[in-house]
């Protein structure tokens, strides 16, 4: 009699967890793998920019004086990005969680998930010939009404191809991954916490306020940052919109450049030690992005406590 026939379910149940058990924890060591693999390919590539004379590096700036525009330029446009999308994504998805019908919620829903879909090329697209020169009007309004203020200051770009229309074009390629997953959390929300508060006489502003948005805040967080991946790293929608040029504190003048569309723009010329200023550029690209995550990670345990979630 064969030895699988003397098993009872209960032992081949015990084997097929140690083996989905196996899987999974050979699974998440392969990410480790390849994320240290990757570290250790921008650290050997880049090593000769941080060994080599300054004078010899960026035309002899040195690479610290090439970096930290491009740094700010990306912090720039991230932040722009997540000052819009943040909100908007949030209110939309409350509007499809808890306020629009259930036909209209469907479709809502639908459209921010195509949304989600379209390639980051055509978004750049659309950016270049059609939002570009509309802001540019409104950028020479407000060199002119509220040029005393640092970031309105003048001259305004006649294109438009600034770092604000750069951020706005990641705005709206970020809504779509805020709304999708801010959507997902909202919806569940313990329908006992919402009933609890609506029968204590709550409207539905004040249930969303006290049971929504607390329990949902680890989730609105994790959306957030995933949103910030995306806006720090998005290359060709950022290359298409955006003039580069020196640093400047206005958002309307042309120029700034992000790290991301620096490497596309002139990684397939590179070679020898340029070569290894843009893959630099690429691990302090990698820092950045390793520093937000654990920032995002931190925030998320502290708000696990206090929002009920598990």
């Amino acid at each position: 009699m064969s030895s699988n026939l003397l098993k009872t379910p209960k032992d081949r149940g015990r084997a097929g967890d140690k083996i989905f058990s196996g899987v999974s924890l050979g699974a998440g060591i392969l990410i480790l793998v390849i994320l240290f693999s990757v570290a250790m390919f921008l650290v050997v590539q880049a090593s000769p920019v941080f060994t080599a004379d300054p004078e010899t590096v960026t035309g002899g700036e040195g690479f610290a004086a090439y970096i930290f525009p491009i740094v700010v330029g990306t912090v720039i446009a991230a932040a722009i990005a997540l000052l819009i999308a943040t909100p908007v994504g949030i209110l939309v998805a409350l509007f499809i969680s808890h306020y629009a019908p259930r036909r209209l919620a469907r479709i809502f829903g639908y459209v921010v998930d195509l949304l989600a879909a379209i390639p980051s090329v055509i978004y750049g697209a659309w950016g270049y010939l059609v939002l570009a020169p509309q802001m540019s009007t409104i950028f020479t309004w407000l060199a002119e009404n509220l040029g005393w203020i640092p970031i309105f200051a003048g001259p305004a770009s006649q294109t438009g191809k600034t770092i604000l229309t750069a951020g706005i074009v990641l705005a709206v390629m970020v809504i779509p991954i805020i709304t999708s997953l801010s959507r997902e959390i909202f919806l569940q929300t313990p329908n006992l916490h919402e009933e609890a508060a609506l029968a204590m006489g709550a409207t539905r502003w004040e249930m969303v306020r006290m049971a929504v948005l607390p329990f949902a805040r680890p989730g609105i967080v994790s959306a957030t940052m995933l949103g910030l991946g995306r806006a720090l790293g998005e290359t060709m929608a950022v290359a298409l919109v955006l003039s580069p040029g020196l640093l400047s504190a206005s958002l309307i003048s042309s120029g700034n450049q992000t790290i991301a569309a620096e490497i596309a723009l002139n990684f397939p010329e590179a070679f020898g030690l340029r070569l290894s200023e843009l893959i630099a550029a690429g691990l302090v690209l990698f820092v950045i992005t390793l520093i937000v995550n654990m920032i995002a990670r931190l925030i998320i345990s502290r708000s696990k406590e206090f929002s009920g979630a598990n």
